[in-house]
């Protein structure tokens, strides 16, 4: 759910965390999520050209084969010496696959031009591990991609705790993850541990307690509170953005864009950030000054006619908030979600205020890890930016799991799936309103991510399986995402 400005800049890119990304067609350098599991049910067959097609590839990987003129036009550039070569040291070693076999295929949109890409995932078996490898087709069958991806099968009850442990103390040893994780089973936590410094400068380590930044996650606060209002008869989802803000700027965004569309990303509102934030940043002090200096543009597409993720779709739903309710986002949200799920440390006091427990942010700079204090807004928004710890974002799930702050009708339709999502994973995701719907694994969870520079966060709640993962990390993106992935990825199949 996208940032350090505390508000994701793009929620469609995600992250890399093998050394090979050889293409996916130069325009749209959308890069995956990097955990696949094989689907719950038997995948259907595949083309044995195709199978074969995957394993000549995985072959001239492994040996450092890699012919650039078989791959099209735009996936040259990407397919660099360098890269066959590291590739080839890396995947070289494990000698042949003694296995494989196909796991599943889907189609995605990219995000920048909306070609359609056929993804094509098969399971390849080494005698020390094993791997995903995915074969990505352009339109015309042309390689546009090639992934090889950690595998991560699904873990007995027993087996995930230990798992986790392992791979936490892996990535924090390597330097990779800074940050605390809250795992939950039927609403009481099973599993919570902190890891890494919260102040590098005064060796003050994170604990579970610590107040991280939680980037664009402050989304599923500010759509609990337009469902609880329009539960209560206030708002209407059909309405155009206008019936709430008469004195909106722009008419023909205010009378165009309804309350669903900038709940879903598909208003075409646009984002914030850019040359007039930064030149803004500390000015930007409360809603209203983001309509003053955003309000006069006009729409990037036409309303309802796709999904593109807008920050500032959700600054004017908080403005919407306090129109209805009379009261600033921030007591609206203190009142009416955080006291009665009881997150006391929770909320977006601004970023000069001294406040306790809260973590320094750290970003990747040349060749060291520095502060990201320049880049912070002035405070968080209703889009994004406030903090919060993994305690409250399970009291959070487990108010909204156990209806205290929306009845079940409401509690439902927040959290269902609206709108498809680019995505680059072997997960479908849909958006619904402030709230990410997809199936991991077989899995069925929802919830929402954050990330900036120098923090990184995930909710999930996944109600079937009985679990919920809350991951905070004080690094850049995707130190959290990547964990809550192996988490969700490895919990026991149904």
């Amino acid at each position: 759910m996208p940032i350090a400005l505390t508000v994701r800049r793009c929620v469609c890119v995600a992250f890399l965390s093998v050394a090979l990304f050889l293409s996916w067609a130069a325009s749209d350098r959308a890069i995956a999520q990097v955990r696949i599991t094989p689907t719950a049910h038997p995948a259907p067959a595949v083309d044995p050209k195709i199978e074969a097609r995957a394993k000549e590839w995985l072959w001239r990987l492994q040996t450092g084969r890699l012919d650039r003129s078989q791959l099209n036009a735009r996936s040259n550039a990407a397919a660099t010496p360098a890269l066959i070569k590291d590739a080839a040291a890396t995947y070289g070693p494990l000698g042949p696959a003694t296995a494989f076999s196909f796991l599943t295929s889907y189609t995605e949109v990219g995000p920048v031009t909306h070609a359609r890409y056929l993804f094509y995932s098969f399971l390849a078996t080494f005698r020390e591990r094993q791997s995903v490898f995915q074969l990505v087709l352009d339109g015309n069958g042309k390689i546009a991609g090639i992934f090889i991806l950690p595998y991560t099968p699904h873990l007995s009850a027993n087996r995930l705790l230990p798992a986790l442990r392992a791979e936490l103390l892996k990535d924090t040893n390597a330097g990779q993850f800074s940050g605390a994780v809250m795992v939950a089973k039927d609403g009481k936590a099973v599993f919570d541990r902190a890891y890494g410094l919260a102040d590098r400068g005064r060796r003050i380590p994170n604990t579970v307690g610590t107040r991280f930044r939680i980037g664009s996650m402050n989304k599923m606060f500010t759509a609990v509170a337009v469902l609880q209002l329009v539960q209560a008869g206030k708002i209407d989802l059909k309405a155009p953005l206008g019936t709430y803000l008469t004195a909106y700027p722009n008419k023909d965004v205010s009378s165009r864009v309804t309350i669903h569309q900038l709940l879903t990303h598909t208003g075409g509102t646009g984002d914030i950030f850019g040359p007039e934030f930064d030149a803004h940043r500390l000015q930007l002090r409360t809603l209203d000054d983001y309509v003053n200096l955003y309000g006069k543009r006009g729409l990037a597409f036409k309303p309802g006619s796709r999904y593109e993720y807008s920050n500032y779709g959700y600054i004017l739903l908080g403005v919407v908030i306090e129109k209805v309710s009379g009261q600033s986002y921030y007591d609206y949200v203190r009142e009416h979600i955080y006291d009665p799920a009881g997150m006391t440390s929770t909320g977006s006091e601004a970023e000069d205020q001294m406040l306790a427990g809260r973590s320094v942010g750290y970003t990747a700079g040349k060749g060291t890890l520095v502060a990201n204090t320049d880049t912070l807004p002035y405070r968080g928004t209703s889009a994004g930016g406030g903090y919060s710890t993994v305690d409250d974002l399970l009291r959070f799930a487990n108010a909204l799991e156990y209806d205290k702050l929306l009845d079940a009708l409401h509690t439902q339709l927040l959290t269902t799936g609206k709108v498809s999502v680019p995505s680059t994973s072997d997960n479908p995701r849909h958006y619904a309103y402030g709230f990410m719907d997809q199936e991991i694994g077989g899995t069925r969870c929802f919830g929402h991510d954050g990330g900036a520079p120098g923090m990184n966060g995930d909710l999930e709640i996944c109600p079937a399986a009985g679990y919920v993962i809350a991951v905070l990390a004080n690094m850049d993106p995707p130190a959290a995402e990547l964990i809550s992935g192996f988490i969700t990825n490895s919990l026991p199949s149904r």
